[in-house]
């Protein structure tokens, strides 16, 4: 199970005194540890990796952000987490299977305009789950659905 994995990474983490990662699995942790307080029953690995994805964006954006704001230093520090999530999740889908799944959603529901990108998108990310960034997807259909 993936907490599992992680809780044992975190032990190691700190037997080898990895601050960075000490610090970013506990927070991890605990994100996981309040969502599963809020739904009242132990959670699965997808819901584990929903969580992971969402820590993943969070400090991405907050990466962009201290870049464009000149702290040049904290967004390395954000990156660094970045990294450290990013290893808990399933590989990443290519361009190419990407693109592939997206044409396959396309002729299944018979897309024609951009007015049926909602549509496409939904049968898209319910294949895709964890193994593609939802932007990433977004900018396949778009080019698709646009003549």
């Amino acid at each position: 199970m993936l907490l599992i994995t992680i809780q044992e990474d975190l032990k190691q983490a700190q037997f080898d005194r990895e601050e960075v990662k000490i610090s970013t699995l506990r927070l991890l942790l605990s994100e996981i540890h309040n969502v599963q307080i809020a739904k009242g029953q132990e959670l699965s690995d997808q819901d584990v990796i929903s969580i992971i994805q969402k820590e993943t964006k969070r400090r991405s954006e907050a990466a962009s952000g201290f870049r464009s704001g000149g702290r040049e230093e904290q967004a390395l520090k954000e990156e660094q987490e970045l990294k450290i999530l990013e290893g808990y999740l399933p590989a990443q889908l290519s361009t190419e299977e990407l693109t592939n799944i997206v044409q396959q959603a396309i002729n299944e529901i018979g897309a024609t305009s951009l007015q049926d990108m909602g549509k496409v998108m939904g049968k898209v990310m319910g294949k895709v789950k964890g193994q593609a960034d939802g932007n990433v997807v977004s900018g396949i259909v778009r080019g698709k659905l646009t003549p």
